[in-house]
């Protein structure tokens, strides 16, 4: 419990680094130019295949008849354009941890393992290939279990808690892989990762948490669909800000855990007051 509080902490007084403020934007401005390509190609052929299938099978009468006993007969209007937006969410999101796994990760890997944790030699356990491979099937994984629960953006409270989890299990295996690929050799990775499942999951998940406030920007219904460009650009830079500080938070605590698994120290207790210090200088 003292290196989950003790990293957290330290991870949001370095997200108030100017350096660290400054690797959310590349992440943040290549995604945008990516999804306005994207959604000026993509989104109208979506809603017109969306449209279509809607119609041939009939569902408008049995939906519009479900979202009118959930007091939302509203939406009914804009289903379709919501529902191809939230097919596209997850792309947003996988589109926003590539781009922060490539360009931002290893930055802030060498700052605070640098400035932090010099004592700590480097076994390139991991590998660019590896950190793909994860990040593709873990997301696969996640697209499928998105899609599988996309109802339950009728009942947002426990939208919330789903894809908290949903987010926190992701965000856990891809960045757990990615904070230890340089430092930690495969055993030790594994070792790290099995001692300390648990907490790194709840990090992630209390990720998720965060990471699920820009998911809420698609829950406005007619003014969501209005403002979409807009919505789509505030979200992709929440979730850049979201996964930055995700990032600080795990190479924190993994360092601290794998620099605690070579000198046999116990997984958890004082954190050493010798790398305690933060503050931005």
């Amino acid at each position: 419990m003292r290196i989950f509080l003790a990293s957290f902490g330290r991870a949001l007084l370095a997200q108030l680094h100017i350096r660290m403020l400054w690797l959310t934007v590349l992440p943040f401005l290549v995604s945008l130019a990516l999804w306005a390509v994207c959604l000026w190609l993509g989104l109208q052929p979506i809603i017109d295949w969306l449209q279509a299938y809607f119609v041939t099978n009939s569902m408008f009468g049995e939906i519009g008849s479900m979202l009118a006993w959930f007091g939302m007969a509203t939406l009914k209007t804009v289903l379709v354009p919501l529902l191809a937006m939230w097919t596209l969410l997850p792309l947003m999101i996988l589109t926003a941890l590539v781009f922060v796994g490539l360009f931002t990760i290893p930055a802030i890997s060498r700052h605070i393992g640098a400035r932090h944790y010099p004592m700590l030699s480097k076994r390139h356990g991991g590998s660019v290939a590896g950190s793909l491979w994860t990040s593709l099937w873990c997301f696969a994984v996640f697209t499928i279990l998105w899609l599988a629960t996309i109802w339950v953006f009728l009942i947002p409270p426990l939208a919330f808690v789903i894809h908290s989890l949903l987010w926190g299990w992701l965000t856990y295996r891809v960045m757990a892989y990615d904070t230890l690929a340089d430092y930690a050799s495969s055993e030790e990775r594994h070792a790290v990762l099995r001692l300390h499942r648990w907490p790194l999951l709840a990090v992630g998940t209390i990720a998720g948490a965060l990471g699920a406030a820009p998911t809420l920007l698609w829950l406005g219904g007619v003014l969501s669909v209005v403002f979409l460009p807009v919505l789509a650009g505030v979200a992709i830079w929440l979730y850049v800000l979201v996964f930055v500080f995700t990032a600080l938070w795990f190479q924190f605590y993994c360092l601290e855990a794998l620099l605690r698994y070579r000198s046999g120290q116990p997984p958890d207790g004082p954190v050493d007051g010798a790398v305690i210090d933060v503050a931005p200088r």
